[in-house]
């Protein structure tokens, strides 16, 4: 049972829509003007919008681009109805976000198929972004193990981010870092605790099932759409620009660059947090070891510049000290 709002200004349309889609054994909200369904979709998300282009005020075009524009409900189909026959009205339509129209005087029969299959594709979409929410659910859950790393995920997506709005990357790259910090260690799921939570040094056999983690984390993440951006990042986040790390011994600019970013930002957070067998150490200090590691090689120097700058000029504030183990002390 799918709920759909409708949207008219003239109560006598909405009423026929309503008793048509509610025959289907769908739930009928409805709304009489375009910043009235923005509101509603933004209160308690519809499955399905369908709504009247000319209203007064905020027409359906608006409406649509402001349901579109927002990241939380621009998943939501939306279904214009128009009795503008024009392609000018149909490219303002596309325009803004629109996922489909119906003509007046529409033909209740196509209505109720489009409807239909808007439904059940949006139905295939929840169940990515279902899959989606339970992949970083267990991001979480991995860094719950290990007292130690409490924070470090939600850090390292702040990290990331800022450095990636600092560099200019576009909305979706920065969504894929904020994941990318909750996800990045996914794999250690496959690590026993035995090892993953070692307070001494790990011998070589234990060190080379550690390095494996990026491959389980890559594998976990599957075929999910709505990861696609992060999976390079959980793989690659350990790469060294020399070929020195792992798990591909990737070189330069073949290591994908909201790794390499990763990379950076997990590498000041193991310096600057606080472990059994080390102090934290300042950011002056930590500073000179990301520069040290671009001067080797490692990482990138511009990169590195433009971390340190965010901090230092005071736009990114470092997370707090934290107590605790972190294996990372083997394989950063």
């Amino acid at each position: 049972m799918a709920t759909v709002l409708v949207v008219d200004d003239i109560q006598g349309n909405a009423r026929l829509l309503e008793s048509l889609l509610a025959a289907d054994g769908h739930v009928v909200r409805t709304a009489s003007d375009g910043a009235e369904a923005v509101r509603a979709v933004h209160d308690a998300p519809p499955d399905l919008v369908l709504m009247d282009v000319m209203m007064p005020q905020v027409d359906g075009f608006e409406a649509c681009r402001a349901i579109k524009q927002d990241p939380s409900t621009q998943l939501i189909p939306v279904v214009l109805i128009t009795s503008l026959d024009d392609s000018a009205s149909r490219i303002r339509g596309i325009e803004a976000g629109a996922d489909d129209f119906v003509s007046k005087p529409f033909n209740a029969v196509e209505l109720r198929a489009r409807v239909r299959s808007l439904l059940r594709i949006k139905g295939y979409t929840d169940d990515l972004d279902s899959a989606a929410s339970v992949i970083l659910s267990l991001g979480l859950t991995i860094e719950a193990r290990d007292a130690s790393t409490d924070g470090h995920c939600h850090r390292l997506g702040r990290y990331a981010s800022a450095l990636g709005r600092a560099i200019g990357l576009d909305g979706d790259d920065i969504t894929a870092l904020e994941r990318g910090g909750i996800v990045h260690d996914i794999g250690k799921v496959g690590i026993p605790d035995a090892v993953l939570l070692k307070p001494g040094r790990l011998t070589p056999e234990e060190y080379e099932l550690i390095k494996q983690h990026p491959v389980i984390g890559d594998r976990l993440c599957g075929e999910l759409r709505s990861l696609r951006n992060v999976r390079p990042i959980v793989r690659h986040h350990h790469e060294r620009r020399d070929g020195s790390g792992y798990p591909d011994g990737l070189r330069g600019e073949a290591i994908p660059l909201l790794a390499q970013i990763m990379g950076i930002v997990d590498v000041f957070d193991a310096a600057t947090t606080t472990r059994p067998y080390k102090a934290a150490l300042p950011f002056a200090q930590a500073a000179e070891e990301l520069r040290n590691e671009a001067a080797r090689g490692w990482r990138r120097a511009d990169l590195v510049a433009a971390f340190l700058d965010q901090i230092e000029h005071g736009w990114l504030t470092p997370g707090p000290t934290e107590a605790g183990r972190h294996v990372e002390q083997e394989v950063v």
